[in-house]
């Protein structure tokens, strides 16, 4: 189940409540089953994953990949495995903690773990919403924008590009103060 929090504290857990507060930004947020496959679910539940793996655990779930290619002209896909066990963790991570933005919109599909994903909204207000197993978002291109893990440290996602060349962040320099009290810092 998402999870909005505002700047306030005040929290929001259902997708009806939190999509109208994303609106203004054309964020899309839905929930996407994964589907009872046994050898899908065996394959999530493993920490890391071969490329062999990957393939299988992408191509079991093609049906939104091919729905994206025909409604919104999507290109590719490749599935991003995090865990606690990777090296470096901290410094790969530490690029998005930032905020920024991208020429492309960020698609995501969360699998299994979770992240969270801060915005800014028009207002300048902050929010962080927290993105779990069986949930899809897009973050539209020029959306300022940051990401990181939740205490798990662990995450799935299959990502959707049109071009991932437009997947660069563009770091914007606007101070991130989300989880602070307004006016400190």
């Amino acid at each position: 189940m998402a999870i909005l929090q505002l700047e306030n504290g005040t929290t929001y857990t259902q997708l009806n409540d939190i999509a109208p507060i994303l609106a203004p930004l054309n964020i899309q947020i839905d929930r996407w089953e994964v589907g009872d496959n046994p050898n899908l679910h065996h394959l999530l539940s493993q920490d890391s994953l071969s490329d062999e793996e990957k393939e299988r655990v992408l191509t079991a779930l093609d049906g939104y990949f091919a729905q994206l290619k025909q409604n919104y002209g999507y290109q590719s896909r490749d599935l991003l495995v995090i865990h606690p066990a990777i090296p470096n963790l901290n410094t790969m991570m530490g690029k998005f903690a930032t905020i920024h933005t991208h020429a492309d919109d960020e698609v995501r599909y969360v699998i299994d773990g979770e992240g969270v994903f801060g915005f800014v909204l028009p207002d300048g207000s902050q929010v962080e919403l927290t993105v779990q197993k069986e949930e899809y978002i897009n973050v539209p291109a020029g959306t300022e924008h940051w990401f990181h893990l939740t205490s798990s440290r662990r995450i799935k996602a299959v990502r959707y590009f049109i071009s991932t060349e437009g997947w660069v962040p563009q770091y914007t320099g606007r101070e991130l103060r989300f989880g602070q009290e307004v006016g400190v810092g």
